[in-house]
């Protein structure tokens, strides 16, 4: 149990060694720039917006008060930022669902020389798969939501909660970004959850170490890449597509 959590937690790094390598790093870079374009313009507008805002309550401050716009600026800069920390992972996986699967089949095609059939479809095709895909996984995790949230409010039974919310945020990551691997070859979310059950330790370890992964500001930038590499790893080493497995 211990040594398949701790495999798990270790493919990140591996994922992480990957992304450079030929052919891998576009895959990684155009999502990555369109992130960055988008949350640059979004901070841009919203302090656009904000600085108007201070313009218009400056005139009607008091002299001794002027140290209040200052004030202001660094409240912004406070909320800006934690924002875009607890939302940068749920845009990131959104904008980037697309590419996931053109970097999980260049990742395979590194490392064992095979790329499969479903690394090939056109992008607005691609699109469509990962709006359903990623539709599933958040109904999924809504249903899951509703009984934590129960638990987190019942006293007494509360105090497990925190260890439940871990468990249950691991085990989604691990969703996520198993999913671009094993969906390449044509399995349905139950069949990547099913999969996933037979090697639970491992997903929970891979799940854990990407979601403190994305705890940590500016790394967080290249959690989806990472994880999506290093689970597209995991799957070719660990996880066999046949029924048997």
């Amino acid at each position: 149990m211990i040594k398949e959590f701790t495999s798990g937690a270790g493919y990140l790094l591996k994922g992480f060694a990957l992304l450079n390598k030929p052919g891998i790093r576009r895959y990684v870079i155009v999502p990555l720039l369109i992130n960055i374009l988008l949350f640059s313009g979004l901070i841009w507008l919203l302090s656009d917006q904000f600085g108007t805002f201070i313009n218009w309550l400056t005139p009607s401050l008091p002299n001794w008060l002027a140290w209040l716009t200052w004030l202001l600026w660094i409240i912004f800069a406070l909320c800006a930022f934690l924002v875009i920390f607890f939302s940068f992972t749920i845009i990131a996986n959104l904008v980037g669902a697309p590419f996931n699967s053109y970097l999980a089949a260049a990742v395979e095609l590194h490392l064992s020389g095979n790329k499969p059939a479903g690394g090939d479809l056109a992008l607005p095709a691609e699109i469509v798969k990962s709006i359903k895909s990623e539709t599933t996984k958040i109904l999924y995790a809504l249903l899951w939501l509703i009984p934590l949230l129960i638990i987190s409010i019942i006293p007494g039974l509360n105090i497990i909660s925190p260890l439940l919310w871990a468990w249950f945020g691991a085990w989604m990551l691990a969703l996520e970004y198993v999913d671009y691997p094993l969906g390449n070859y044509g399995l349905g979310f139950s069949e990547v959850k099913s999969k996933l059950k037979q090697h639970r330790w491992l997903a929970l370890g891979f799940g854990g170490a990407a979601t403190l992964a994305t705890m940590i500001p500016l790394v967080n930038f290249l959690v989806m890449p990472t994880a999506v590499a290093a689970a597209t790893k995991m799957r070719i080493e660990k996880i066999t597509l046949q029924q048997s497995d």
